[in-house]
């Protein structure tokens, strides 16, 4: 008898293979049986051609802080996501010395906007070194599976202290330390190492984390440590628009240490073809066995705007300042006023701020490429429905249609801005990245960016948008995408125990809805420690999500089963 048996489900296995319809048996935590009549299971699930596939398996995101103290890791288990990588971009918490763990959560509050008072009053640290920090995830009872990689910026610091953070020239000790902390954390079972190397990463006021200027002795012996370890991925954020640059050093380390290698690959607008170069010298790479491979989103990296975010248009006005530390009802009543809604309009006064500069700027008066979000979100509009073109349209100017579209819905309007991956105006560059055997799917960002993005829904975006709903330009196959976000992005982490409804491997399993499969908008939560704000985004779809045989959510509700684990290094492939 099987433990569980889901009974007649379009099953989708992962493998890329066609979908088929038939029945999943589990027993012990992992797949027993697929497909056909199978026999009976102490608990049955009949699902009545509800699509059945593996759990989704997020590798980029921010989790460090969250994964301390919530078990779901709220939102990703609301998209199906059972395990995620965390680590990314060169930040994190271990490891660490006591008197650094304030300045490693004011890096984290600057470069992945989570609030320091909610990392302040959430992280319970009994941490030093990394493997600590691992023990310390292992103990904490979870609903789905969570692996970490070394952050640059905490193990430079770490080992060199002040002179890591002042970006001193690593000397030929440090380097040695920091090959050995390395070695340390991937035998007590991180899944990698991750740095960053861009600009638009930042804390503080223009300081940037320790790492992005390490010299090629530095990352080259961080990289051979990884080689002598014998497994992680070597994770890499850089400037966009230098990436062709950076390729060949990248390819010189996933060639040497013949293990993966997995930058940023992002189109912005002024450098809207670099990404069909890079996909060349990936082919090129990948025809030689190197294992190298182009991190891509599922869309645009979009900012949303809204009074309770972040970012928006008026950030910057003297006039918002005033009103910006007022209680949420004051605040909406004081934007009603039209006295208010004129003086925040008022271009001239607006320019006039100090804060006003060009990446201010572009940050809040892109209005070509600013979109009302509206009930039903639209991350692919046409570029008729933009601010710019509806302010040329209407002869309005557009900071009264911006402020229009932050008001609707009783002053909780969201204006979205596509600020990456959008150059040509629709998602056609995503469509190729997407169906290229050498990228991955990434970039979702879970946990961070909290007051301006909200891709952590992407895992659902990929059905909906891509299978589904897509009207401006082809879709692509269910299969294809559920492939992309589980066998082949668990494969590159070393996972090789997920992402497949084949038996041995585990049970981790989304029975959806497809048809009702549907992302709701987002909005602003008060919800993290201290009362911090997010973005949040739920789905509505999903009938179970099961980790290890045992349902964590039903209906986009939280069972209280916790069999979730921490994922200590490469996993071994069932026989």
């Amino acid at each position: 008898m099987f433990d569980t048996v889901i009974r007649g489900g379009r099953i989708v296995d992962g493998t890329g293979a066609p979908a088929f319809e038939g029945d999943l048996g589990i027993r012990d935590g992992k797949i027993a049986a697929v497909g056909g009549k199978l026999g009976a299971g102490a608990r049955e699930l009949r699902v009545d051609g509800a699509l059945v596939t593996p759990g989704w398996v997020d590798v980029h995101t921010h989790f460090d802080g969250q994964a301390t103290w919530d078990p779901y890791l709220s939102p990703s288990a609301d998209h199906g996501v059972t395990s995620v990588v965390m680590g990314n971009c060169g930040v994190g918490f271990a490891p660490v010395k006591a008197d650094r763990r304030d300045w490693l959560i004011r890096v984290m509050e600057g470069v992945e906007d989570i609030p320091g008072t909610v990392l302040s009053e959430g992280i319970r640290w009994d941490w030093e070194t990394f493997p600590e920090y691992l023990d310390a995830l292992a103990r904490m009872p979870r609903a789905i599976d969570v692996g970490a990689q070394i952050p640059h910026s905490a193990l430079r610091t770490y080992v060199m202290g002040e002179r890591g953070i002042t970006h001193d020239e690593a000397t030929p000790d440090d380097i040695r330390r920091m090959v050995a902390a390395v070695k340390e954390g991937l035998q007590a079972g991180a899944l990698g190492f991750s740095t960053t190397r861009t600009f638009i990463h930042k804390y503080e006021t223009r300081k940037f984390p320790p790492g992005t200027f390490a010299t090629p002795d530095e990352i080259l012996g961080i990289a051979r440590a990884i080689k002598e370890a014998g497994h992680g991925v070597f994770q890499m954020t850089s400037n966009h628009y230098q990436m062709e640059t950076e390729f060949p050093w990248l390819r010189q380390i996933a060639q040497e240490n013949q293990l993966p290698v997995a930058f940023a690959l992002v189109q912005t607008d002024g450098t809207a073809e670099n990404w069909r170069r890079l996909l060349q010298s990936l082919d090129r790479a990948h025809a030689d066995g190197v294992p190298i491979y182009g991190a891509i989103g599922g869309r645009p990296a979009g900012i949303l705007m809204a009074w309770q975010g972040s970012i928006h248009p008026f950030m910057a006005h003297d006039v918002w300042k005033q009103i910006a530390p007022l209680p949420w009802n004051e605040k909406i009543n004081r934007l009603r006023d039209p006295q208010v809604r004129a003086q925040l309009t008022d271009m001239d006064a607006l320019m006039a701020s100090a804060e006003f500069d060009s990446r201010l700027a572009y940050l809040t008066q892109s209005f070509q490429k600013m979109y009302a979000l509206g009930a039903e979100p639209d991350y692919e509009p046409p570029q008729e429905r933009s601010i710019a073109s509806i302010a040329q349209r209407d002869g309005r100017s557009p900071l009264e249609i911006a402020y229009d579209m932050l008001m609707a819905q009783d002053g909780k309007g969201i204006i979205y801005f596509p600020s990456f991956n959008y150059a040509y105006n629709d998602l056609s560059q995503l469509h190729t990245q997407l169906q290229h055997p050498n990228t991955m799917m990434s970039l979702a960002d879970g946990g961070a960016h909290c007051g301006y993005i909200c891709d952590v829904s992407v895992p659902t975006y990929m059905l909906t948008h891509w299978v589904r709903d897509r009207q401006r330009g082809p879709r692509l196959p269910l299969e294809h995408i559920v492939k992309k976000q589980t066998m082949e992005t668990a494969g590159i982490y070393g996972m090789r125990d997920r992402g497949q409804l084949k038996p041995g491997y585990l049970a981790d399993v989304n029975i959806i809805d497809f048809d009702r499969l549907r992302l709701p908008p987002p909005y602003v939560a008060f919800d993290l420690p201290a009362g911090g704000r997010r973005l949040n985004q739920t789905a509505e779809g999903y009938v179970a999500t099961l980790k290890r045989g045992r349902v964590i959510m039903r209906d986009g509700q939280p069972t209280g089963e916790l069999p979730g684990m921490l994922i200590r290094g490469p996993q071994a492939e069932p026989l």
